[in-house]
């Protein structure tokens, strides 16, 4: 069978299935079932077994569990009440006022929880009452939220690193320490729209608070001692090379447990609801990660993501000509597909791409989650949108006008890590170049 029959029958029956509602997991496995059976020749079932197994097993994929399971736990703390008491004394007199507070809030439980989807319902559920009692524009408020909240993929401790470099077979922690610095640029774009925003806006007229003297806002500032604290631990024994992804999500899952605890939340009822919501994310992604494995084999069988290269390849593109192809396929792809999907969907076609192209696969995995991260305020799947419209019951449309501004930043963003790649290359380099790190 040609290679061009070949795709047909694969993209159309991952289509059919996954249109028809089936898991995503499963619509995997099932076309690399048909590619095994009927393209290739092969026996299909020793074949799943050992790479479901293998793909199920690796020790890096621990990780996944841990921190998600310790987003759950500190998604039923008071985590969100306290950073909004402690941030908002220094944010509320900047240019954009208190609204920044959904955005450094974001990039801070960001580095502690690594989900952009509980990053957005846990600052969301105590800034938006504060914010609209404040006057704040509402628009603003959602679009803000929605925007910053995809930082949960970008800033370490992050899944979507942890399920790109399982899926490439590289390096989590520098793939974690890749994604910091892009990180903090993105959440200090969003903050210059906010004031530019604040700046020039005719409409702008928030209620201010009482002013702090420095005495004040320093001691509201011990209320972000925890979570400071748990990001030293969790982040800085990865960067310090104490600890690697796994250990440093397992110091994670116990500095969650303490600081629960300590904030009274730690109830038996509380701490069963964050197990079971962590073994059902773990779950769902694991059955993903397993029918993307199943796949790739399945495709290695019948030389397509080879033919596919090559095809592209007699394209003669450049390196921004590729990247500029990316870059439309996976907005295109992630309005109808979840990030983790996208990834684990694509990567076997896309990395070999890559890797022909000379481009560094741990930059590739920040440009490509700065990507992913728009698919989640894209319409008709964006996942924030969804769950901003559950916070705020606002209609999509109304979410998804409010979020572009946002959208068109990390498109902005996608640009800048290309003209100054060093952005995501410098601090992985310097791990590698540094004794015993």
């Amino acid at each position: 069978m040609d290679q061009l029959t070949a795709s047909i029958i694969f993209i159309t029956f991952l289509f059919v299935l996954l249109g028809s509602g089936v898991w995503v997991g499963l619509s995997l496995m099932g076309v690399a079932f048909v590619g095994i059976e009927l393209i290739a020749g092969r026996a299909s079932g020793g074949a799943m077994i050992n790479i479901i197994w293998g793909a199920s097993s690796s020790w890096t994929l621990t990780a996944l569990p841990l921190f998600i399971w310790m987003g759950e736990i500190l998604f039923r703390t008071r985590l969100s009440e306290d950073m909004f008491k402690g941030l908002s004394p220094w944010l509320g007199r900047l240019p954009g006022g208190l609204v920044h507070t959904n955005i450094v809030g974001c990039t801070v439980f960001a580095a502690v929880s690594g989900s952009s989807a509980a990053t957005l319902t846990t600052v969301g559920r105590m800034s938006i009452p504060e914010l609209r009692k404040r006057n704040y524009p509402e628009h603003l408020v959602v679009g803000t939220l929605a925007g910053a909240a995809t930082l949960g993929l970008m800033i370490p401790p992050s899944l979507m690193f942890i399920v790109y470099g399982v899926t490439i077979n590289e390096s989590i922690r520098e793939l974690f320490i890749a994604g910091t610095i892009p990180g903090l640029v993105l959440a200090c774009l969003f903050m210059l729209y906010v004031g530019g925003y604040a700046l020039i806006s005719k409409k702008w007229n928030p209620i201010e608070d009482e002013r702090m003297n420095i005495k004040q806002k320093l001691w509201n500032s011990r209320f972000l001692l925890p979570v400071i604290a748990l990001i030293v631990v969790v982040i800085g024994s990865m960067y310090a090379g104490i600890a690697t992804a796994t250990e440093a999500a397992a110091f994670g899952v116990i500095g969650a447990l303490v600081l629960a605890a300590a904030q009274g939340s730690l109830t038996l009822y509380a701490f069963k609801e964050s197990l079971m919501g962590a073994v059902r994310t773990s779950a769902m992604i694991a059955l993903i990660l397993a029918g993307a494995a199943f796949l790739s084999l399945a495709m290695g069988y019948t030389g397509l993501p080879r033919a596919l290269a090559d095809t592209i390849a007699t394209f003669e593109l450049s390196r921004f000509e590729l990247l500029m192809a990316l870059l439309v396929f996976y907005i295109v792809l992630g309005c109808f597909l979840d990030g983790i999907s996208s990834i684990v969907l694509t990567m076997a076609i896309v990395e070999p791409m890559i890797r022909d192209a000379g481009i560094d696969v741990i930059w590739f995995g920040v440009f490509v989650t700065v990507v992913i991260e728009m698919a989640q305020i894209t319409p008709p799947i964006g996942f924030n949108l969804f769950v901003m419209q559950g916070l705020t019951k606002h209609p999509m449309s109304y979410i998804a006008k409010a979020a572009l501004p946002m959208f068109l930043i990390m498109v902005l963003m996608a640009f800048l890590l290309i003209a100054f790649p060093e952005m995501a290359t410098w601090l992985p380099d310097v791990l590698r170049n540094t004794p015993n790190a």
